[in-house]
C-alpha cells in the first residue's frame, strides 16, 4: 500500500465520519422544529437534509453536509484510480 493510498483512505474515512455527522445534527435540529416529519423524511432521503436545513437556517449544517459529500465523492473517484 503506498503512501498515496494511505491519504486518500484517510481522507476517505474523515469526509465520511463528517458527512454522517452533518446527516444526523440536520436530522436532530429537523426534529426541534415544526413540521416534525421533515426530519425523518431528511434523515432517510439523504439528499433532503441539506435542502431542508437551508430552508430553515441551518446554513452552516447544510454547507457542513454538502462539503462532505464533494469531499467524499472526490476521494472516491482518486481511490478507484
Amino acid at each position: 500500500m503506498s503512501t498515496r493510498d494511505i491519504v486518500v483512505l484517510s481522507v476517505l474515512l474523515v469526509a465520511f465520519a463528517a458527512l454522517v455527522t452533518a446527516h444526523v445534527t440536520i436530522a436532530v435540529g429537523l426534529v426541534r422544529r415544526r413540521p416534525r416529519w421533515h426530519a425523518l423524511l431528511a434523515f432517510v432521503v439523504a439528499p433532503l437534509a441539506p435542502y431542508y436545513a437551508a430552508r430553515e437556517h441551518m446554513r452552516v449544517r447544510a454547507l457542513a453536509w454538502v462539503g462532505a459529500l464533494v469531499v467524499y465523492a472526490t476521494a472516491m473517484v482518486l481511490a478507484r484510480s
